[in-house]
């Protein structure tokens, strides 16, 4: 079996300098806002709006949802149920250019859950592929893994 190291160098010579890079964290904290307005809201298509129509997001338990409207849909039923009343705040840890259309985010997201089973605060870390389409910038890819309590 054979494995391929990275050069160290490579890192170095990336296309992308601190102030695209910045432009990056800038895209990336807009749709976090976007998000964590519509969780706050507890209004699920609006929640999926960001989502590109073929997003997939994997959830907290690893489940693969496939869709805007799936993420929407299972964003409402989860706002309307387990997670009602709850707030978001999402804190966008790094974001930067893979390409000039593409901006992968990782976001830290602290949920507060007022009642119900999964009362209490939890904490997630969340990383998204966001892509340019035209004018506007969409999420491709949400992987969100919930942080061990410690």
């Amino acid at each position: 079996m054979s494995t391929t190291q990275l050069d160290p160098s490579a890192a170095e010579a990336a296309p992308h300098t601190a102030a695209t890079d910045g432009a990056a964290r800038d895209t990336a904290a807009a749709v976090l806002r976007r998000l964590e307005s519509a969780w706050n809201a507890g209004d699920g298509q609006r929640f999926g709006a960001p989502y590109a129509a073929d997003a997939t997001f994997v959830d907290i338990r690893g489940e693969h949802h496939r869709g805007r409207d799936a993420i929407a849909g299972g964003h409402a039923g989860i706002f309307a149920t387990i997670y009602a009343g709850s707030t978001n705040r999402m804190e966008l840890v790094d974001a930067r250019h893979l390409a000039d259309d593409v901006i992968v985010a990782t976001s830290r997201n602290s949920l507060d859950v007022p009642s119900g089973p999964l009362a209490g605060l939890h904490t997630a870390t969340s990383t998204s592929v966001v892509v340019r389409v035209g004018d506007t910038w969409q999420i491709s890819v949400t992987h969100n893994t919930l942080e061990a309590t410690r």
